[in-house]
């Protein structure tokens, strides 16, 4: 409960508010305006006095980046100390959720019988142009949310069967959660 509440709950007398339960209901109507109105007259009387504070401290969302590629991203869980970049050529795993328009999941690495990330070689092509994009943005230990562009996801083709029902559709812009695990240098 917010302070400005429990003033204006506490300056209601008691006797006031017993009254109130034992009216008729057209008399409690009119009563609950009035009680508002003094209320809100009382609370905004309050909070113009400096008795209220906003909180200190309060953090901003996370900043929405946009990357030349047009993928829209928010870093979720930051790196501390020093980054590892993954690069071309390299070996990563990630762990995504990948989520269409609407929020409904089509695919993830923690789906029910995938217990493992997905590691594909950066830059091969073995993964959507966007993800691959993403991920050679993102440090080692980072979490994102991206939005994916068509043109970098599916394109006008979507993923459909034969039967023309689509798991997504073309044209369709995608929103992944990724966290990159791991990058190494590939063998030899």
């Amino acid at each position: 409960m917010s302070v400005a509440v429990a003033i204006m709950i506490s300056m209601i007398p008691s006797s006031e508010a017993y009254s109130m339960m034992s009216m008729k209901s057209n008399d409690v109507s009119q009563n609950r305006r009035s009680f508002m109105s003094s209320a809100a007259a009382s609370a905004f009387g309050i909070a113009s006095v400096g008795v209220v504070k906003p909180m200190e401290g309060a953090v901003a969302g996370p900043q929405i980046v946009t990357a030349p590629s047009g993928i829209k991203y928010a870093v979720t869980k930051e790196v501390g100390g020093k980054a590892v970049l993954p690069l071309k050529g390299d070996i990563v795993a990630i762990e995504y959720t990948g989520y269409l328009a609407n929020g409904q999941i089509f695919d993830a690495t923690h789906a029910e019988g995938k217990k493992e990330a997905l590691l594909f070689k950066l830059g091969s092509g073995s993964v959507i142009p966007g993800l691959d994009d993403m991920v050679s943005r993102m440090a080692v230990g980072e979490k994102v949310q991206a939005i994916i562009p068509p043109e970098l996801a599916y394109g006008e083709k979507g993923v459909c069967l034969e039967s023309g029902e689509c798991l997504i559709k073309p044209g369709a812009t995608l929103v992944y959660d990724i966290l990159l695990k791991k990058s190494s240098i590939p063998p030899p």
